[in-house]
């Protein structure tokens, strides 16, 4: 954990904070997924937006699949949302760019 003197942050917000950073680590292999499958997306000059979308994205998905079906996706949802993504690659250039 961090020095706490030098931030301002809530503490329980930091906790959670770091949980999910942890929780990235844990799920590297679907994040390399949605790297190789966003081909198009990657190699674009503004690929970091791009990230924060998808990440944005991600995350609703995770999110919604444990709010309405009360539990984490399974692969093949996974792989339903990669697919969703990767066919609407082109509309993502078309509006950020």
């Amino acid at each position: 954990m961090l020095d706490d003197s030098i931030y301002i942050m809530n503490d329980k917000l930091q906790e959670i904070i770091e949980k999910k950073i942890d929780a990235t680590f844990d799920r590297t292999d679907e994040i390399n997924k949605i790297i190789e499958s966003l081909d198009e997306l990657s190699v674009q000059d503004n690929a970091f937006a791009f990230g924060i979308i998808i990440g944005r994205l991600y995350n609703s998905f995770f999110y919604q699949c444990r709010r309405i079906l009360k539990r984490d996706p399974t692969e093949p949802e996974f792989l339903e949302f990669l697919e969703i993504l990767k066919t609407r690659q082109s509309e993502f250039l078309g509006k950020f760019k």
